[in-house]
């Protein structure tokens, strides 16, 4: 790597990390006050967990073993003993992926998990999860092979929108269904406690999204080469976030009479989601049009879990399940030359579809798993009394705000 990859790569990867502390700050003002810090200490953990698992054996595992194998071998340089340095700082980069898609799947069970049972969960779901679903998407693995195997187009997913964000939706809602639902839980009942944090939060993401977009571009040694597409990157990752905050408030004033500023942070999130996979395959226009759609869609889909029964705390499917798939499968039908209106047919959607529905499934089936198991051996919920009361204390000792000396 020249001296500029490698500044751009180290970069990169800071900025990717600083994203799950965007992630506790955005969770954290949703929750209530008394349950901020267990909020936020669920990001804190994946960060302290699956960064050593990932170095243990993760990225292993996350190379693949080939087309049809299910992972690589966890074994194959335990402990990362013989990488070289350029495969150190991919190795890195990537790990920061692995961290933010497990701390996202936490807001799902906000304000009632047990913090030793999320961190058994957390790293269960690394191992059995993200890391194989990492080597299918961009090991050696069937999805990345998809096109060679296949005869279709190959399938279109730049930075994650089926191993990031539909594997931590379909996670979240599983681990939603298996924890049930809080006390009093009734629309309206639990607000924000603290609308700037979440604001700050929101900020952070869309900031280190250039990282998490832009950062394969010199982390792989892509910049440079005749498929080269930073330009195209960073412009789509500006324009649908922007579009998507304008989808959502649109639809939130139309619906409830205002827009608020917490539907925007929920919009520019969604509108990061939806562009993650897209982001080096779409015309800045399709970009726009892909950020209005999310924006709009999401703010409707978090209406689900009134309607169907689920407690999703934080609208983690409702933002990061809807928001991957609307990305995922938009490009079947918008992808540069060969989306169904851009110049291809319908072989995009079809490999676009068996993605994003293969990673669903296997998320939503093992995390269910795993979590039930959990749940039957050592408790994955709080007592409601400890839940009723704010779960800081009994869980961490701490309180957020020290209110009197």
């Amino acid at each position: 790597m020249d001296s500029g990859n490698l500044a751009w790569s180290v970069a990169a990867t800071a900025l990717v990390l600083f994203m799950t502390p965007g992630v506790a700050f955005f969770y954290g003002g949703l929750v209530k006050a008394k349950s901020v810090v267990s909020m936020m200490m669920l990001s804190f953990g994946a960060m302290g967990l699956v960064g050593v698992l990932w170095i243990l054996f993760g990225f292993n595992m996350s190379l693949g073993g080939g087309t049809f194998a299910f992972a690589g071998n966890p074994f194959s340089d335990f402990g990362l003993a013989g990488a070289d340095e350029a495969t150190l700082v991919g190795a890195t980069y990537s790990a920061t992926f692995a961290i933010i898609t497990v701390a996202l799947i936490s807001g799902a069970i906000a304000d009632r998990a047990k913090f030793g049972a999320w961190m058994l969960f957390a790293g269960l779901f690394a191992a059995l999860v993200y890391f194989p679903v990492a080597a299918w998407v961009w090991g050696d693995g069937w999805i990345l092979n998809w096109g060679d195997n296949t005869g279709l187009p190959g399938v279109i997913d730049y930075a994650g929108g089926t191993a990031v964000h539909i594997n931590a939706g379909a996670a979240a809602l599983a681990l939603a269904l298996v924890l049930g639902k809080r006390v009093g839980f009734q629309k309206g009942i639990h607000k924000p406690h603290n609308v700037p944090l979440v604001m700050l939060g929101a900020a952070i993401l869309w900031f280190g999204w250039f990282g998490f977009n832009a950062g394969a571009e010199g982390t792989f040694g892509l910049l440079g080469t005749e498929d080269q597409a930073v330009g195209t990157i960073v412009i789509n990752t500006l324009g649908a976030t922007a579009a998507a905050i304008l989808g959502w408030t649109l639809v939130e004033k139309i619906k409830d009479g205002k827009a608020t500023s917490v539907g925007a942070a929920s919009g520019a999130v969604a509108g990061l989601v939806a562009i993650t996979p897209a982001c080096a395959a779409l015309a800045p226009g399709w970009a726009l049009l892909l950020g209005v759609i999310t924006g709009a869609v999401c703010a409707l889909a978090i209406e689900l879990k009134w309607k169907l029964g689920y407690d999703d705390s934080l609208d983690v499917v409702g933002v990061h399940l809807v928001g991957g798939l609307i990305g995922t499968l938009y490009l079947g039908f918008f992808a540069t030359d060969t989306g169904l209106f851009t110049g291809g047919d319908a072989g995009q959607l079809i490999s676009q579809t068996v993605a994003a529905l293969a990673v669903l499934v296997y998320s939503f089936v093992v995390a269910f798993i795993i979590g039930i198991a959990i749940e039957k051996t050592i408790g994955f919920r709080v007592k409601n009394e400890d839940e009723v009361a704010g779960i800081d204390t009994s869980v961490h000792g701490e309180e957020g705000y020290a209110l009197v000396d």
